[in-house]
């Protein structure tokens, strides 16, 4: 049994080193091998994995990413008659609003809000994505309530009424 002790049988430490067990080394020591191994496939055998639908594809792209693009262009839309009041201001995207309403929010989710210049911050905008969607069963729609939404947020930073804003808000014609 001495054999064992020290770690002189060759067949046990190839063995080991085969399955991937910790072997006993030369030096006395017990782990893995140090030689880093490249993963080529996954643990399935099967490959790595490639995109499931090409970046040509429409597809590819994610709702969120859709949902950015509508609020960009509502904001283009705006900005073509706006530009200079519409300067410096920030239009943002989240998901949810946050858990605590404000005053004049009585039990509504809000589609957006808008908050002043505060300190060293800018006015900014933002359009909660989750509440929009969940209220307009597809694209064309969704994009309707996007920019009625941003009309609104952005009368209220101009202190207009969001007719003035865009003369199309309310219509159904977007």
């Amino acid at each position: 049994m001495a054999w064992e002790a020290r770690g002189d049988d060759p067949c046990r430490t190839a063995r080991a080193a085969d399955c991937g067990t910790s072997a006993r080394y030369s030096d006395g020591m017990r782990g893995r091998s140090t030689t880093p191994r490249t993963r080529t496939r996954d643990r399935h055998g099967r490959g790595l994995r490639g995109p499931l639908v090409p970046r040509e594809v429409p597809a590819w792209r994610s709702r969120r990413d859709r949902f950015d693009d509508r609020v960009l262009d509502a904001v283009e839309r705006l900005e073509q008659r706006w530009a200079r009041q519409l300067e410096g201001v920030e239009f943002a995207v989240e998901d949810i609003p946050p858990s605590d309403p404000a005053p004049w929010e009585h039990d509504e989710v809000p589609l957006g809000r808008f908050f002043p210049a505060q300190g060293g911050l800018p006015p900014r905008v933002v359009v909660y994505r989750r509440p929009v969607e969940s209220r307009a069963p597809d694209g064309p729609e969704v994009g309707a309530l996007v920019h009625e939404v941003v009309v609104e947020q952005v009368a209220h930073l101009l202190g207009l009424t969001p007719e003035q804003v865009d003369p199309s808000y309310g219509s159904d014609e977007d």
